[in-house]
């Protein structure tokens, strides 16, 4: 789907083959005015070239490249380099650029081809604003983003592709191509993927430990990653702030053990720490209790950047002195990092005369077929969730009524650039039907607030700059009046009428000065209304938690609690839901527009405790609807969203994402049907939050978390998505028919027929579920997708190659993949739970054999625990996982064979604290027949493990599960019968 050429040639370099990169260019020459080796259009492999310029670095300057800012070395003509751009859906941070749908908005698209071409306009950008200013636009980007999407409560849920690896990986291969770049040698751009691995929560994120059995981690959430880096469009991954079994990501030994042995060749993967990620490790996680320990660890587990302090170098460099003077960090290892980084440098042409992307400037930035694309992407990702008595398309000769808290903006979230123009719904669909046919509304109230022990009224400056708010007793609406939008059920925005400005604060002051709400963690611009016993309202201050007080006539924001508080009396001027109703209500169709706030109510630093819209535009909805029977509801999202009375009541729903400055276009094109809507949903939405598990709970499996396990009852499917059109699947053939043999290739074809009477595209989906196993599989999995687009009456076959090694799964048992001898159920459907024709598919694997328990047997590797009493922790603080079990907690082995009676066992333990604790062993259930037992003595330390042994009585037969149980708490690495 996506070319993956760079990979033969990355593996070639890799192999040592020499690379012209500009026949019979001459090299530069060092200050000797000796050839140097490295820089000029040198033909030399890559690896000799950098490995030429390391043995010219001193150590000092060897330390400075494995910092975000690395300096200048003069005297060997590098120049300075940073890590670092942000690139999710455009440019971020850099000024104009153009901005595209959020990738949640790309991931609705489920169309690699376009993702690929997105990657390439926003590469395309990030060269031209560099190779213009070489210092403020850095080459190095850190996108796309491919946490899997499996809570959606998880604040940065916007940052993300899909819930499944298949979707993702393929969109991710798509956006690194294009962000990469066609030359099969040169980068455009260095994509890092962001953030390795299992991070999905914001609350305690840098605490956060996510426990991954080992069938999970390598099944699940280490394959969104493995596309990009084993293709060679990306050159490394971010290490996220959280822990993974008790160990740090930052210090994680997959960086170096999976990441690069992924990759087309390993010595040219670079590594980057998130940001503040390395000053954790002896913080909040206190994993080492020095940094110079902390920075060497991290180098030694695969980190190559450290990403600390901004621009200053001074921790790093100090840490990684004091760490090679101690003899806990080698020179070796400090040359090996430089090397990484050094090859990206190489590779983006830094020391070479000319590379394909020289001739990009900032004229690229909002080019036209920019424009063009981002309208595209914004068209295809828009989801038709529901579409009852064919309400859409509206009719060019209807009058409308656009109205909602979103019909006249359009948002940008964190991580986006600033776009040359925004088009919102309301411009879209005037520009589209004319002015005269266009009503509007907000559905929004607008206030007065008058303080009770003056009956002041709280007043605001008209100036475009505003002013400080200030009580006044005289009577002047102009200036006394705010539109107050709600964005969570304790989050309002309050827009002064007099300037249209935001109140904001400013040195504890309250002031109508701000564009737009902004800011990290909290935005200033938000603030709750708090109901306090006297009837009276309060307001508090989201993000200092003060309250607003008055004195003197002036107002500021310093109140501790309630009773420090001004109380107002909140006076509504003009009924939102009321007058967006009455518009409505006069229009032939009424569309309403509304939604979430990026900034506000989840996103990083913040989490969702819930799923629903707040309550003002939750009676919106309800008074739209009643209002109007052509209801059309529009709701743009980070996220899922709860909306069940909608789904019970509103005619037709759209959804998209906050979709960039070509929202409004392309939200007219779907809605008056110049193109049929064909996103489909990249993760499922709940009903409501209600039964869903901790957000830090990562045992998906157990949970029943995402399509694959499960999730009951959704309010909307995993790849769900309506048409305006209607489609056929028949004619599913499976070849071969007999059984699929190891090496081969199955192939699925199945015919689909546009049998509507629009031109419209389809997202043909292939799944699978396994019938019988050893372990618990899926419900069903995702096997491929194929968008095609199909005119009226039109047919075409659509085929499917399936490779017999993607049947496969992670086994416990022998720590290694497998492919089970096993009937698979075939399906094509339009979404997770919506399936045409079926076929069933022999797949002639292996039988995992019975358990033997006479090898060493990790205790993570066990088939069952009694999950919410034991941990998953670092066996040591470098390398492996054990067990943490508490009183009574146990982990089961299933199907041991236990034919040669073994008659002792000895368990691997860890203990720091004193008393007592005993490790049981038992059949059949944790309270089952006991086998033996053995004490478990302090080891000192939970990183010093001891053998305890005892003997076996009665551990005979066969399939039978042995139980490890504890008494008492202790650690429990590996169990062994002999």
């Amino acid at each position: 789907m996506v070319d993956t050429s760079r990979r033969t040639v990355l593996a070639a370099i890799s192999a040592g083959s020499a690379l012209s990169l500009n026949s019979g260019a001459a090299s530069a020459e060092t200050d000797d005015g000796t050839a140097n080796g490295w820089s000029g259009d040198s033909g030399e492999d890559v690896d000799e070239r950098v490995a030429a310029l390391v043995s010219r670095l001193t150590l000092d300057e060897k330390l400075t490249l494995l910092h975000q800012y690395q300096p200048p070395i003069p005297r060997l003509d590098m120049d300075a380099f940073r890590t670092g751009t942000e690139a999710l859906h455009g440019v971020s941070w850099l000024g104009e650029a153009t901005v595209f749908p959020q990738p949640i908005g790309l991931g609705s698209t489920w169309d690699p081809d376009l993702v690929e071409r997105v990657g390439s306009a926003v590469g395309d950008e990030v060269r031209g604003k560099h190779n213009v200013t070489p210092s403020a636009a850095g080459l190095n980007v850190w996108a796309p983003t491919v946490d899997p999407l499996r809570d959606p409560r998880a604040g940065r849920n916007e940052e993300g592709y899909s819930e499944d690896p298949l979707l993702s990986g393929e969109l991710a291969l798509g956006y690194t191509s294009g962000l990469s770049g066609d030359d099969p040698y040169y980068l455009k751009t260095a994509p890092s993927l962001k953030h390795f691995f299992a991070y999905n929560n914001e609350t305690d994120r840098t605490t956060t430990n996510a426990e991954l059995p080992p069938r999970l981690l390598h099944d699940y959430y280490l394959q969104f990653f493995r596309p990009p880096v084993e293709a060679g469009t990306a050159v490394g991954v971010m290490a996220s702030y959280n822990l993974v079994n008790g160990r740090p990501n930052t210090v994680s030994p997959l960086l170096d053990r999976v990441v690069r042995d992924w990759a087309p060749d390993g010595s040219a993967v670079m590594n980057v720490s998130d940001a503040w990620a390395p000053e954790t490790l002896t913080g909040a996680q206190a994993h080492f209790d020095t940094k110079a320990k902390a920075r060497a660890a991290a180098v030694v587990a695969g980190l190559d950047v450290f990403t600390e302090h901004g621009p200053d170098d001074t921790t790093t460099v100090e840490a990684l002195s004091e760490a090679v003077d101690r003899g806990i960090l080698s020179e070796n290892e400090i040359d090996a990092a430089v090397g990484h980084v050094l090859s990206v440098r190489f590779r983006l042409g830094e020391f070479d005369r000319e590379t394909p992307y020289d001739d990009l400037t900032d004229e690229v930035v909002g080019a036209r077929e920019h424009r063009e694309l981002a309208r595209k992407a914004a068209q295809e990702g828009t989801v038709l969730l529901k579409n009852d008595d064919g309400g859409l398309p509206i009719s060019d000769e209807r009058s409308v009524a656009v109205v909602g808290p979103l019909a006249d903006s359009v948002f940008t979230d964190w991580y986006s650039g600033t776009p040359p123009y925004r088009i919102t719904a309301e411009e879209g669909i005037r520009d589209r039907i004319g002015a005269d046919n266009v009503t509007t509304a907000q559905g929004i109230d607008r206030i007065a607030l008058q303080e009770i022990s003056s009956g002041s009224y709280v007043t605001a400056g008209v100036s475009p700059g505003g002013g400080g708010l200030y009580l006044s007793d005289q009577n002047a609406p102009g200036v006394q009046q705010f539109d107050a939008a709600q964005w969570s059920s304790d989050a309002w925005t309050l827009r002064a009428t007099g300037n249209n400005r935001y109140v904001t604060v400013e040195d504890g002051q309250l002031i109508n000065s701000a564009e737009k709400p902004y800011g990290w963690e909290e935005v200033a611009e938000a603030f709750e209304f708090v109901r306090l016993d006297d009837g009276s309202t309060a307001l508090r201050h989201r993000k200092t938690d003060a309250f607003v007080t008055a004195a003197d006539g002036g107002l500021a924001v310093d109140g501790e609690t309630e009773s420090d508080a001004a109380r107002f009396d909140v006076e509504r001027r003009r009924n939102g839901v009321q007058d967006a109703a009455r518009t409505a209500r006069d229009a032939d169709v009424a569309v309403l527009v509304v939604g979430t706030h990026p900034l506000i109510g989840a996103r990083e630093t913040h989490d969702r405790d819930d799923l629903d819209l707040p309550e003002s535009q939750r009676r919106l909805i309800e008074a739209v609807t009643s209002a109007n029977r052509r209801t059309v509801l529009v709701l743009q999202s980070s996220y899922p969203v709860a909306i069940n009375w909608a789904d019970r009541h509103t005619p037709s729903i759209l959804w998209t994402s906050h979709a960039g400055q070509e929202t409004g276009r392309a939200l007219a094109d779907v809605l008056f049907g110049d193109v049929s809507p064909s996103g489909r949903l990249p993760q499922t939405w709940p009903r409501s939050a209600d039964g869903l598990p901790d957000i830090k709970e990562y045992n998906i499996a157990r949970t029943g978390m995402t399509y694959r396990y499960g999730q009951e009852n959704p309010l909307y499917a995993f790849g769900h998505g309506l048409s305006y059109s209607s489609f056929r699947y028949d004619h599913l053939r499976i070849s071969p028919r007999s059984h699929l043999s190891p090496g081969e290739t199955a192939t699925v074809k199945v015919r689909v027929t546009n049998t509507g009477s629009m031109a419209a595209d389809d997202v043909v989906q292939l799944y699978s579920r396994q019938r019988r196993s050893r372990t618990r599989q899926p419900e069903q999995v995702l096997r491929g997708f194929e968008r095609v687009h199909l005119e009226p009456g039109e047919r075409t076959c659509i085929e499917f190659e399936l490779d017999y090694d993607e049947f496969s799964f992670w086994d416990v048992t022998r720590n290694r993949w497998v492919v089970e001898r096993a009937k698979h159920d075939v399906a094509i459907g339009s979404a997770s739970d919506d399936f045409g024709p079926r076929r069933t598919l022999r797949v002639d694997g292996e039988r995992i054999p019975q358990r033997d328990l006479s090898e060493e047997t990790r205790t993570v590797d066990a088939d069952d625990w009694s999950w919410s009493s034991i941990e998953l922790l670092d066996k040591s603080k470098a390398d492996g996982t054990t067990v943490g079990f508490s009183d009574g907690s146990w982990v089961a082995f299933e199907d041991v064979d236990l034919h040669d009676r073994p008659e002792e066992a000895a368990v691997s333990v860890a203990r720091a604290e004193g008393g007592s604790a005993t490790a049981e062993l038992r059949l059949g259930s944790p309270d089952g027949r006991l086998l033996g037992s053995a004490d478990v003595p302090s080891t000192g330390d939970v990183y010093e493990y001891e053998r305890v042994t005892t003997a076996l009585r009665g551990a005979t037969g066969g399939h039978r599960t042995v139980y490890l149980v504890a008494r008492g708490e202790f650690r429990a690495h590996t169990v062994q019968f002999d």
